[in-house]
């Protein structure tokens, strides 16, 4: 159940970007005895996988916090967040140390799919949340939504490898925040709408 949890919540916080948690679990595999990796995922914690995963990191930072370029990058990370989500899920599922499910040991692709969805949930409301964002607030709001998803994608990462019991909390107040947004948007949108028929 524990292993679970920590998959359910790196998978959501590959979500919102998804070399947060890849890198969060490559280093502590690499660096501590908090995760031990199999060794068909050792790659993972390997220098040239956490080099990549630095870089790409860097690009997502960056391109995230542009307006218009911010829509542009959740298009192309349509592919790599949820991928990433099912990793990470798998990865850590499949862990030494860690408390996990003798069915989830016996059918490892449930914890890949379950990644895939998981995190394809939290892209999907991310990706129609950011343009309406961006028009709301004429760009400006981009760098700040960004700043906030890397933050949350970094505290959910770190609360589902030490704390996983909150992870159930906290996914759903990301729930709660994306229906949230997705109700604010569909109100700024019926207004914008109104406003055009007007005039």
């Amino acid at each position: 159940m524990i292993a679970a949890l920590t998959g359910m919540g790196l998978s959501a916080a590959a979500g919102l970007n998804a070399y947060i948690p890849f890198l969060l679990v490559a280093l502590i595999a690499r660096f501590t005895d908090v995760i031990t990796l199999p060794q068909s995922y050792a790659w993972v914690e390997s220098w040239w996988a956490i080099g990549i995963g630095a870089v790409l990191l860097l690009a997502e930072v960056v391109l995230d916090k542009v307006p218009a370029v911010d829509t542009v990058n959740d298009a192309v990370q349509t592919f790599i967040r949820p991928t990433s989500g099912g990793l990470v899920f798998a990865a850590t599922s499949a862990a030494e140390g860690v408390d996990r499910s003798s069915w989830m040991t016996s059918h490892p692709w449930v914890g890949v799919v379950l990644g895939v969805v998981v995190s394809g949930l939290v892209h999907t409301g991310k990706t129609v949340a950011r343009p309406a964002i961006n028009a709301g607030t004429l760009g400006f709001g981009a760098p700040v939504a960004s700043t906030v998803e890397d933050g949350a994608s970094m505290g959910l990462s770190l609360v589902a490898v030490f704390i996983p019991v909150l992870v159930v909390v906290l996914l759903a107040l990301l729930a709660w925040l994306l229906v949230w947004l997705w109700l604010r948007v569909r109100r700024w949108r019926r207004r914008r709408d109104r406003r055009a028929a007007l005039a």
